[in-house]
């Protein structure tokens, strides 16, 4: 992904998640003790929230930080080479 993908996917997941737990801009911002108009520019994409305004976030919505970014999908070599002995096995 992208820094650009990555940026979107975060704006898209506070959003999701802030509406799933029905909460509204205001109570975010109440609760995180942020400007309605610093949110809002979030997420809306106007703005790049830092580390530390993430974590506020993830704070208010009660979860890991790290619900905010995409799984890493990358192989790693245990996973590369258990697939190439699954494939050898399978000649």
């Amino acid at each position: 992904m992208t820094n650009e993908e990555i940026h979107q996917y975060v704006i898209n997941k506070i959003k999701f998640i802030r509406i799933s737990k029905g909460l509204s801009q205001l109570e975010v911002c109440t609760k995180g003790n942020f400007s309605q108009s610093f949110y809002t520019h979030i997420e809306s994409g106007k703005s790049q929230p830092s580390l530390m305004t993430i974590i506020r976030i993830a704070q208010v919505f009660e979860i890991n930080p790290r619900d905010f970014f995409p799984e890493n999908k990358e192989k790693t070599k245990t996973d590369i080479k258990k697939e190439i002995s699954l494939l050898l096995e399978s000649l």
